[in-house]
């Protein structure tokens, strides 16, 4: 078995009082938009290119079907469905969802291969592409993803999936998506116009975050306490990426930003997570997941959130991928969806 390079520092927090964090959220304005960017910053969206250097390689999963439209309102509204070449099914679903500081990436992007090994182990693994916020500004990208996660309880017979038996996995954006599906599937938020197959639910069963952004809000000030200098720069500031992603300043939109805090969302009806974060993460500070964690465990219970970090690991790469890790993520998924 493959050693880690890094120390593994499995965390027992102590459950935290969810100071400020309310679910009644105000959805009427969510429910009416989509987010969508007008048409001349829509026009640049396509000029984003991925490398097919870069790409996943799933040359070795025998059945595939590709690029399904999952909703109609963008042509990045698609994903891919892999299934495993061996069993009968159904299978257990792993929805993989790519990072990129939500204005990259792609559902063939490289990041999703841990995700993809879970065909070697029972798994249907969905792809899924979102609308990047040079095409359309929060909530678009998170109502994407759980119009795909309808869209799979919708055809689940078709595709030989179980419809209760869902996972959502992410890395970085990524990881902020999977954890925003999580908490906020039992709420109507955050729908977007996506209206495909609305009578399903969007709720998952479990949630694998891998250092992913949590409180936008914070994430200054998070740096500035931890002495890591921040590689992205000022997140406040209008040209970072979650600016972007929610189409002005965070400080010009607060109330909105709020709103695409995972943590705003908390109820004991959310799923198990699984949250892993490097200590020395320069584009996300630990401290996002140390206190979501402690914020899901004030309300789910010690039992239902597995925090690890790992001890001087930054954003990704080992010791994330190594193979000791994806046990540990696969015996979470495991346990909950099997």
């Amino acid at each position: 078995m493959k050693k880690s390079l890094y120390p593994i520092i499995s965390m027992s927090l102590t459950a935290a009082l969810l100071a400020g964090c309310s679910t009644d959220i105000s959805e009427e304005a969510l429910l009416e938009s989509d987010g969508t960017v007008e048409a001349s910053e829509t026009a640049q969206a396509k000029d984003i290119k991925k490398d097919s250097s870069e790409g996943v390689d799933a040359s070795f999963i025998e059945n595939q079907f590709l690029d399904i439209p999952y909703a109609s309102l963008s042509e990045a509204q698609q994903l891919d469905i892999y299934l495993p070449n061996e069993g009968e099914g159904p299978f257990p679903v792993i929805v993989a969802i790519h990072g990129g500081g939500f204005k990259e990436g792609d559902k063939t992007g490289a990041d999703l291969a841990p995700m993809l090994e879970g065909v070697n182990r029972g798994y249907a693994v969905v792809a899924v592409n979102y609308r990047l916020s040079q095409e359309a500004f929060f909530p678009a990208a998170i109502s994407d993803v759980k119009a795909a996660i309808r869209y799979v309880k919708a055809n689940a017979e078709e595709y030989n999936l179980i419809p209760d038996k869902i996972a959502a996995w992410g890395g970085s954006a990524g990881g902020h998506l999977a954890a925003l599906a999580g908490t906020s599937g039992d709420s109507d938020a955050l729908k977007g116009k996506n209206r495909e197959n609305i009578n399903y639910t969007s709720e998952v069963q479990a949630v694998v975050d891998w250092y992913g952004q949590i409180d936008f809000l914070k994430i200054d000030e998070q740096f500035a306490d931890s002495g890591i200098t921040p590689k992205l720069g000022e997140r406040n500031a209008a040209g970072s990426p979650e600016s972007k992603y929610m189409g002005r300043s965070l400080l010009e939109k607060m109330d909105e930003v709020k709103k695409a805090n995972p943590e705003s969302y908390i109820t004991e009806n959310d799923p198990a997570f699984l949250i892993q974060h490097g200590t020395a993460d320069p584009n996300v500070p630990v401290q996002q997941s140390v206190n979501f964690a402690e914020n899901l465990k004030a309300v789910l219970g010690e039992e239902q959130v597995e925090l690890t970090l790992f001890e001087g690991a930054v954003h990704g790469g080992e010791p994330f991928t190594a193979e000791e890790n994806l046990e540990e993520v696969f015996s979470f998924l495991d346990e909950n969806l099997k």
